[in-house]
């Protein structure tokens, strides 16, 4: 019973601007913002931002945990976790992360840099006993 209360209230943290609302400012939040509409200003969270298929973002920079964009932003954003441009996305400005994911369709126009990388970490190279190891393990789980 208390795993679903604590469902509950999680879905009740998002906030939604939207899809008529018109916001100019310095936008500061902790959970989650939904943005539909249109938003031009400054964004600095520790929250989560998803923008929407027909939002337009205009900021001068982005400052939040994670990021999901459906919509258009165009300014410098800095994720501390996550960015995922989904199809159909129009992301223009840099973007720093420690993850990014950017879907086909996607139009993406800056640079990216990928933040909390270690740096003795090789992620291309891989001993072809090891990859062909986990690949029986994978056939025989299926």
């Amino acid at each position: 019973m208390a795993k679903r209360e604590g469902k509950k209230k999680d879905k009740a943290e998002i906030v939604v601007l939207g899809k008529t609302t018109s916001f100019t400012g310095i936008l500061k939040f902790a959970t989650t913002l939904r943005i539909q509409g249109n938003f031009r200003g400054t964004i600095d969270a520790s929250g989560d931002l998803i923008v929407d298929r027909e939002a337009v973002v205009d900021a001068d920079h982005i400052t939040v945990n994670s990021l999901t964009v459906y919509g258009h932003i165009s300014g410098t954003v800095h994720a501390l976790d996550k960015v995922d441009m989904m199809s159909g996305a129009k992301v223009q400005g840099d973007v720093s992360a420690s993850k990014l994911r950017i879907a086909d369709g996607v139009l993406f126009e800056g640079k990216c840099k990928m933040t909390n990388v270690e740096k003795d970490v090789e992620i291309f190279h891989r001993p072809t006993e090891e990859i062909k190891a986990d690949l029986q393990r994978s056939n025989v789980r299926m």
